[in-house]
């Protein structure tokens, strides 16, 4: 799991409660914690990561359960060295909700930790409506399994969007982007944008290999949903791959991270999450720059990335199973969903309300196109795997190694060596585990 730098906070001996909880305890120098009392409800959050600061918990979630549930008292940690999966679950303190990211760590940290609960008959009990969600999200939730059990719910989507220099385009006279277009419209204007004057190289676009072959826009998958191997030396994933190639061997776009899209201001278009509409504005208060939907396959149009999701999840464990749901329930409805669109959040409901709201108490967002973010709609995840799998996390940034950072190797060699390390590590792992298994028998 890599450690985000917001998370490197102090935490002292206990972290502080919800504004209007009463002050008791939360966690120990070690993960140790008196037994939860019938009225205390244990968050747990490893994603998202800006959930290290208490405030902003308190502020997307703390607040709301507290007025929402008044008698009830939030119990919140945060991932951190010594509060990591493995210190809870030996300590005996598992939480009642965990938040975390779905594609990454459930399988690898709820699952194989057996903390996973089937929350279908809480969804009935309480008729909790699924279809008001992002369809792609639920499909994520469900397809983590081949029954399609659901194991938790959506809480918000990192998408993303395609950041335009509006500086470059008028100095070099180019029509600025519009929502809806594909990456062969893109891919044209980034050949005009491209150009060396002086000292200055101006590249044409930028994008995160990984992020755009991990949420790629046609559903594929980098495992086999069948076998216990990688699956990359495919036809769709040579297209994939050679779609985003080409702009990187327009002369003078080699690559560069999107990071430096404010700093070095160099660069026309690029890909990048939407809280960038943010974090660029305070990187450089002179940017002046736009944002449109990200460009699409000409067979899959106005298509946006898969969902690059965090999750809700009541823990097997749990003993407060219906009021865990009923806060997520809470979190969910269309009066806290508008609230948290306000702030800038991507939330699982897409309904008018919500739309016309986002973004509207950051300053940084005020006359950008915020609604390049619901343009179109969601790619649906790949199919669930066969029972049984093993997840593996496949380094999909590593196929643009040979291609754009070191020796020029052609697509399917490159996937190809992708594929046969994957699927060796996966091996090694599966070996490994089966040992464990092996030895926690004796």
């Amino acid at each position: 799991m890599k450690k985000s730098v917001s998370r490197t906070i102090l935490f002292t001996s206990s972290l502080a409660l919800l504004a209007g909880c009463t002050s008791s305890p939360v966690v120990e120098d070690n993960p140790t914690t008196p037994k939860s009392s019938p009225n205390e409800l244990f968050i747990y959050t490893v994603y998202p990561a800006y959930f290290a600061k208490e405030e902003n918990f308190d502020k997307q979630i703390g607040q709301f359960l507290k007025k929402k549930f008044p008698d009830i008292t939030i119990k919140h940690v945060h991932w951190d060295k010594g509060r990591e999966y493995k210190d809870l679950i030996a300590a005996g303190t598992i939480p009642d909700i965990i938040l975390d990211n779905t594609r990454m760590n459930v399988q690898r940290y709820i699952f194989d930790n057996d903390l996973q609960y089937d929350i279908g008959d809480l969804v009935k009990k309480y008729n909790f409506d699924t279809s008001k969600l992002n369809p792609a999200h639920v499909a994520q939730m469900k397809n983590l399994t081949p029954e399609g059990t659901l194991f938790g719910l959506p809480y918000n989507n990192n998408d993303f969007l395609l950041f335009y220099n509006k500086d470059i385009f008028d100095k070099f006279g180019v029509d600025y982007p519009k929502d809806g277009m594909t990456y062969d419209e893109i891919y044209e204007l980034a050949k005009k944008l491209t150009r060396v004057e002086g000292e200055v190289t101006y590249k044409g676009y930028s994008q995160n290999p990984g992020h755009y072959m991990n949420y790629n826009q046609l559903s594929l998958s980098p495992l086999s949903l069948k076998e216990d191997k990688a699956s990359l030396n495919t036809p769709e994933w040579k297209k994939v791959v050679d779609n985003m190639r080409r702009f990187y061997d327009i002369p003078a776009n080699q690559f560069d991270t999107v990071e430096v899209f404010a700093s070095k201001g160099n660069i026309a278009m690029a890909v990048a999450t939407v809280d960038h509409l943010v974090s660029f504005v305070e990187q450089n208060k002179n940017l002046n720059f736009d944002v449109v939907s990200v460009p699409s396959f000409s067979e899959a149009p106005n298509t946006r990335y898969q969902p690059n999701l965090y999750s809700m999840y009541i823990t097997k464990q749990s003993t407060k199973k219906d009021l865990a749901f009923q806060a997520m329930a809470a979190i969910l409805s269309e009066e806290h969903q508008v609230e948290l669109a306000k702030e800038g959040v991507i939330v699982p409901m897409e309904s008018k309300a919500v739309q016309e709201a986002f973004g509207q108490n950051l300053s940084q967002m005020r006359g950008k196109n915020t609604k390049a973010i619901f343009n179109g709609k969601t790619a649906m995840p790949p199919a669930a795997r066969a029972a049984g799998l093993l997840w593996y996390d496949v380094p999909m940034q590593n196929v643009f190694a040979p291609l754009i950072f070191k020796e020029s190797k052609d697509s399917v060699t490159a996937l190809r060596m992708i594929e046969e390390q994957s699927t060796k590590a996966i091996e090694t792992n599966k070996a490994a585990k089966t040992e464990l298994e092996k030895a926690a028998k004796k």
